[in-house]
């Protein structure tokens, strides 16, 4: 199953991979699969065909778009498992089965086999469902049509920009998990998030640049390109900042166009995180269950004024199971319709309620961010992003903490 599929997928454009998979998921005895894509606010699955973005129901009477929040599938999907549903008399059960490119959660695989099926033909299912992965990523960054099936409504230009410069939304290895959100996802102008890894360490970057519209995305998306242009020329944090303002002084003129940021790097063998401030909010640790501090360190201006304040680099030792969270102020600032603002505490708050129910971080910051839509009734006036690290701490300092 895997061999032929893997061969045959080289040539086939993304709209051709349903028929392929369900072709040679034949070869291990399995029935009908189909291929749910999570949309890019991750409220919907919608079945991917050959056609493009199709409506309507396909051959088993299952919908083309499901709601994550109210369904088995969806279900399945908030909780990166794998899920049944009974079968009726005469019937093959119907398998959904995560899609995972490493944590990141692009969809569920929907597959007809026996109720009863052995752990060695459910093996096979998250195997087709791996490689369908790997071929999707492999595919979509060429394919109008995985965009085109993963937005619900049009998207404004500088949403468009700013979502193609974007690394994944999630990523994980065996020391650390990083997962970010962004709203509102299809008009958002200024803020931009970014991650590498480079060895033992991971690059983390927060930016928010005035403006809403997209003379801001262009500010964002510039001072982004420049923070990796100078990062993989090993320049150094604080340098970068400054080698970042001068870029955005270079094209805008100074006190034209400016950017808040932090820029941070974390040693994941040592948990040292090691950061700058260019005029944003504080980065917040929350460890052992609650939150712990925000992370001081004397902040420079904004990158593209040019006030000539000096950029300290700070640094925080951190313990196993912490996690740090950078975010914009449409997180904390968005007012409910009495003008309330939602607040640093509750953001908070909510990260730590909802990780004491064991929640996956991806998980939780998709349902942060639609309690933050639904705290201001849907829509945003500002840009609202969150960038979260987890770090797991090495075998060496696990068994210190133990």
């Amino acid at each position: 199953m895997l061999a032929g599929l893997l061969a045959a997928s080289h040539l086939a454009a993304l709209e051709q991979v349903p028929a392929l998979v369900g072709e040679h998921a034949a070869h291990a005895g399995l029935g009908e699969v189909l291929i749910y894509v999570a949309d890019l606010q991750q409220q919907v699955l919608r079945l991917l065909t050959g056609h493009g973005k199709d409506a309507g129901e396909d051959a088993g009477g299952e919908p083309a778009e499901l709601r994550i929040d109210t369904t088995l599938a969806g279900r399945g999907f908030q909780e990166t498992r794998v899920l049944v549903r009974a079968a009726s008399p005469g019937r093959a059960a119907h398998w959904w089965v995560p899609i995972l490119d490493g944590t990141e959660r692009m969809g569920m695989l929907r597959v007809n086999a026996p109720a009863d099926a052995g752990e060695a033909q459910v093996e096979d299912m998250r195997a087709l469902a791996s490689l369908v992965a790997l071929l999707m990523v492999s595919k979509r960054s060429h394919s109008d049509s995985y965009a085109r099936l993963t937005r619900t409504r049009p998207m404004h230009v500088a949403a468009e920009m700013q979502w193609t410069l974007m690394p994944p939304l999630t990523f994980a290895n065996t020391g650390m998990v990083i997962s970010a959100a962004m709203e509102p996802a299809y008009e958002v102008g200024g803020d931009a998030f970014d991650y590498a890894i480079a060895g033992d360490v991971a690059h983390l970057g927060i930016f928010d640049a005035m403006g809403h519209d997209v003379s801001a995305g262009l500010t964002a998306s510039l001072a982004l390109a420049a923070c990796r242009n100078n990062r993989r020329q090993g320049v150094d944090l604080a340098t970068n900042t400054e080698k970042i303002e001068e870029t955005l002084i270079g094209e805008f003129g100074r006190s034209t166009r400016y950017v808040t940021a932090i820029l941070a790097d974390l040693d994941t063998t040592t948990g040292v995180l090691t950061w700058v401030n260019r005029g944003h909010h504080p980065p917040v640790v929350i460890r052992g269950g609650r939150w712990t501090t925000s992370l001081a360190c004397p902040p420079a201006h904004p990158m593209g004024l040019a006030l000539g304040l000096p950029v300290t680099l700070c640094r925080e030792q951190l313990q196993p199971g912490d996690r740090v969270l950078l975010y914009t102020d449409g997180i904390t600032e968005a007012r409910s319709a009495q003008g309330r603002e939602f607040g640093l505490n509750r953001f908070v708050d909510f990260i730590i309620r909802h990780t004491a129910d064991g929640l996956p971080v991806p998980e939780t910051l998709r349902r942060l961010i639609h309690s933050v839509l639904d705290y201001h009734d849907g829509r945003l006036q500002d840009d609202a992003t969150v960038l979260l690290t987890e770090w797991h701490g090495t075998a060496h300092h696990q068994l210190t903490m133990t």
